[in-house]
């Protein structure tokens, strides 16, 4: 059994438990170890006892920096007896510094693979900072074995053109992970009234304060036609007052967080649209990703709502399906949904009904294809050095 040492910059990270969930599916054997968002270690993550290698805090780089370089110090002791793994996945560029590190410290040589999902804007500045990270990130990653990404907005636009990279590429959507084999969609036709109010599902990493108060505007201007339902995580830090802002706004509603599977179906089933959209990087990572909202809303029924000329509105409008917005204003949501009936709502939800549930989901032959090409890499020669 392939065994996967996992390191992640947030093991309370939702997105990190379904990484889990493939890898184990797949066949592997994982361990995982990280940093935290959480006051309190993680207890267990899909029966695993994560290795806690401390608290981080979001948005605060420096603090990150400070406690990649107190773990790096700390790795081997923290690893402890654990056996020597076959392949480090190392989640993020910070990760990727402390793979090496474990790999020194384990006394190991086993092959690295780059998991980047996102691309920070710090490593897009045309200044010493951009420089410098992205130099850091082409000499820890000079022989990994494998880069595994989200977006080939990603490659096209960041790893390509920066040269930040010489491994091949895997491209793993951020698509709903099925517990068993994707079979047909079930019909979502008859689940809630395709009827005022329309409703609105905004939900995982919630970071984006434009798509919050455009939200807002936009539900006040209809005075109760249209809802927006919040469920996940808020980044408090981007907000000056997440809490206090949805509760005096009287269409806006936070729900708190879910369980991702479980809780999937049932909150799409109580919404009509899923926004799919996130000004928080604007003409960078938000403009090039493919959001895990996008696989899940559609998934489940829930007729997306994205932003023309962005890579989630140019893949939609490769499937034909959703509602694309021209400009990012209360304006331009009146024009595309204000008019909402029935039929059209009908009508844009059949389309996304009738796509491939594959284009949206994972299944478990995914996973063990995943997992053998994980395999695979260890099998070739590495050339790691034995230092950081």
């Amino acid at each position: 059994m392939l065994h996967v040492l996992y390191l992640v910059h947030d093991v309370s990270d939702p997105a990190v438990r379904r990484r889990v969930q493939m890898l184990k599916a797949g066949g592997a054997r994982v361990t995982l170890a990280g940093f935290r968002r959480t006051t309190s270690p993680v207890a267990e993550i899909e029966g695993i006892k994560p290795v806690d290698l401390g608290a981080t805090r979001d948005g605060r780089f420096a603090q990150r920096l400070g406690a990649v370089a107190k773990a790096a110090m700390s790795i081997g002791a923290k690893l402890g007896d654990m056996p020597r793994p076959d392949l480090i996945i190392a989640r993020n560029l910070e990760m990727l510094a402390l793979a090496r590190r474990a790999n020194a410290a384990l006394g190991a040589n086993v092959p690295i693979v780059y998991e980047c999902l996102d691309i920070h804007r710090l490593v897009l500045r045309d200044d010493f900072v951009g420089r410098t990270l992205r130099g850091a990130e082409r000499h820890l990653a000079r022989d990994v074995k494998l880069l595994v990404t989200s977006s080939p907005a990603f490659i096209a636009n960041y790893f390509e053109p920066f040269g930040q990279i010489g491994a091949p590429v895997e491209l793993i959507e951020n698509k709903y992970f099925e517990a068993a084999s994707v079979v047909a969609a079930h019909s979502f036709e008859d689940d809630g009234p395709a009827t005022p109010p329309w409703r609105i599902g905004w939900f995982g990493a919630l970071r984006c304060r434009r798509s919050l108060e455009l939200l807002a505007d936009f539900t006040r201007r209809q005075a109760g036609r249209f809802e927006v339902v919040l469920r996940g995580r808020p980044a408090l830090s981007e907000f000056p007052d997440f809490h206090g802002f949805v509760e005096a706004e009287p269409w806006l509603s936070f729900e708190g967080p879910y369980r991702n599977p479980e809780d999937m179906a049932a909150i799409y089933g109580q919404v009509h649209f899923s926004w799919a959209i996130d000004f928080f990087e604007a003409g960078q990572n938000s403009e090039w990703l493919l959001p895990n909202r996008l696989y899940e809303g559609c998934r489940f029924g829930a007729v997306p709502i994205s932003m023309a000329g962005t890579e989630t509105g140019r893949f939609l409008k490769g499937q034909d399906i959703g509602v694309l917005l021209s400009e990012a204003t209360a304006e331009g949501l009146e024009a595309m949904l204000g008019r909402m009936d029935q039929d059209r709502y009908r009508a844009l939800k059949s389309r996304v009904l009738a796509r491939n549930p594959r284009t949206w989901s994972y299944d478990r032959s995914d996973c063990a294809a995943f997992v053998e090409k994980l395999r695979g890499l260890t099998a070739m020669p590495s050339a790691f050095a034995a230092a950081a």
